[in-house]
């Protein structure tokens, strides 16, 4: 089976991607200003739209963003090393 994933956009930017997983849908930020959302699951996407409006208006600004720590759910995650 193919896996969802959406562009997601705030304020006319995309700000990342949210990728449907069990249980509704994964954040990945691609947006400094949105990093403190990334790698949140997300019930339903009208939850996600809610929690960018208020995140954007608390105004706070969100650590640089380097990589997720969380894989996304098709790929598992390795450090490179064989074990």
């Amino acid at each position: 089976m193919p896996i969802q994933r959406f562009a997601v956009e705030f304020d006319r930017r995309t700000v990342g991607i949210a990728v449907r997983v069990p249980g509704g849908f994964m954040f990945f930020a691609s947006s400094d200003r949105f990093a403190g959302l990334d790698g949140r699951l997300f019930a339903r996407a009208r939850t996600l739209e809610r929690e960018l409006k208020r995140h954007a208006k608390s105004g706070r600004r969100d650590r640089p963003l380097g990589h997720t720590a969380i894989p996304p759910p098709s790929q598992p995650f390795t450090t490179g090393e064989k074990i």
